[in-house]
């Protein structure tokens, strides 16, 4: 474990993001450095601003940090709507084959929600279904988007969801899907997940309708712990789940692959409030959390939560979005003296 050597450095790509994305990357940082790991960052731009100063919306530059480092942190790129370039998330996930994308959704202590104690993973395929953008105009006023469906993206994606349930000490899965309609392309996802299934005895393995599932998650959400889809499904319910703790604003996500992975806030780039020092960093601290149990720093991620959760306890100079009045710099601040503060 790379804790047990205080001097490791690791090296990470660092994607700012536009929008807020500078303010609440520069408040992560602060914190992930307050737990004593030692990091090297190489910080890239992308989207509109990369273009701006490269000529390219995902600068080589960046790809080639990504390819060496196998690890990026990221806050949040504006995507246009309708038109643009396309999304900067997508691309990356598609040039380093991230082929999982993994939400826990968990309630933080102080905060008040409809759903109190929810405690959800969402399992994510992350390059395949609608979004492999694969689109045509047939004649004017007449579109096409393919959806593409392998045995080998829905058998690695339910492996990988098995295999964290069978880890973590998670008791079941469900796989999400549509095939009472599109039996072809869900029935695949659902053989191979049912495949996969009968090496995890220990893990109950279940099926529900997507639009089934959407009523169910809003009507009881405890009766789920792993939800497992295909990338569009995922897509929607993830952020449907994210509400039940407080918004996208909170909880974190991750995008991993067999090579690299990338950690990002899920929420969006609020232009209107950049600038103003009154973002909340807290879905990109969550997200760096997850990176750091993935570089095997357990005991810095570890202070980390902990350190989260008693700012949030105790309503430590919070941010306006989630009832205080502090402003970015001032949680990172709160933040900072916590990770001091905790003993673990």
């Amino acid at each position: 474990m790379s804790a047990d050597d205080p001097q490791k450095i690791h090296t990470v790509t660092l994607i700012p993001g536009d929008g807020i994305g500078p303010e609440v990357s520069s408040a992560v940082v602060r914190i992930l450095e307050a737990t004593g790991v030692k990091f090297e960052w190489e910080r890239y731009a992308a989207g509109a601003d990369a273009f701006a100063q490269h000529g390219e919306y995902v600068p080589k530059e960046l790809y080639a940090s990504i390819e060496k480092t196998k690890l990026a942190l990221k806050g949040p790129v504006t995507t246009p709507i309708g038109g643009g370039f396309s999304s900067i998330n997508v691309t990356l996930r598609k040039a380093f084959e991230l082929y999982v994308n993994f939400r826990p959704i968990k309630n933080l202590p102080g905060l008040e929600t409809r759903y109190p104690g929810i405690d959800l993973i969402i399992v994510r395929e992350n390059t395949e279904g609608e979004y492999v953008g694969l689109e045509h105009e047939v004649v004017p006023g007449v579109m096409t988007s393919l959806k593409v469906i392998t045995e080998k993206g829905s058998t690695r994606i339910a492996k990988w969801a098995f295999e964290y349930a069978r880890k973590h000490g998670r008791r079941k899965i469900h796989a999400i899907h549509k095939a009472n309609i599109m039996k072809m392309s869900d029935g695949l996802f659902l053989k191979c997940a049912r495949a996969i299934a009968k090496g995890y005895p220990e893990i109950t393995y279940g099926e529900h309708i997507i639009d089934n599932t959407c009523m169910q998650l809003v009507t009881n959400p405890y009766q789920y712990d792993t939800l497992l889809l295909p990338n569009l499904y995922g897509d929607i319910v993830s952020d449907l789940c994210a509400a039940f703790v407080g918004g996208l604003g909170l909880v974190p996500g991750a995008n991993i692959g067999a090579d690299a992975a990338i950690f990002e806030a899920v929420h969006g780039s609020a232009p209107d409030i950049a600038g103003k020092d009154i973002a909340n960093p807290t879905a990109m601290l969550q997200s760096a959390i997850l990176l750091l149990h993935h570089i095997n720093e357990t005991d810095a991620a570890d202070k980390a939560q902990a350190a989260l959760e008693l700012v949030y306890g105790e309503k430590r100079s919070l941010t306006r979005d989630v009832g205080g009045t502090s402003g970015t710099s001032a949680f990172a601040d709160a933040m900072v003296k916590a990770i001091e503060e905790v003993k673990l």
